[in-house]
């Protein structure tokens, strides 16, 4: 499915849904999730090929891989996290949707402290004690 399809599935998606919220605001509700998931999973398999050949060139640049699947892992929480979010936001639920992001931002921060720490180390190497 490329990004006409895309478009398309949310335009009528969108449509769809702004017909049926004055009669049934729960089934708007329910479009507009499933919408969202069918894209999430269409887009899932090229995240999946960018992950692959971001592995493909760190093993050929000989980088610790270490390094770079803790920042793919970050990039992916932050974009679960805000799908998330978005998707409660659509519900009319912004506490909830600024705790799921509150929670993303956290584990990010969790993942950071390896690679904030070697920078650190790497920093306090180049000075002279």
């Amino acid at each position: 499915m490329g990004i006409f399809e895309i478009v398309s599935l949310g335009m009528l998606a969108a449509i769809l849904a702004i017909i049926v919220r004055d009669q049934s605001p729960s089934i708007s509700f329910f479009i507009v999730m499933l919408t969202g998931i069918i894209i999430f999973l269409v887009l899932i398999q090229h995240i999946a090929e960018i992950f692959r050949l971001i592995s493909t060139l760190t093993t050929k640049a000989n980088i610790n891989f270490m390094y770079v699947e803790t920042i793919l892992k970050i990039i992916g929480i932050a974009y679960i996290s805000e799908f998330g979010a978005q998707i409660i936001r659509d519900a009319g639920l912004n506490s909830i949707a600024s705790k799921i992001e509150l929670a993303g931002k956290i584990f990010i921060l969790v993942l950071a402290i390896p690679i904030l720490t070697a920078v650190i180390e790497t920093i306090l190497s180049f000075i002279p004690v």
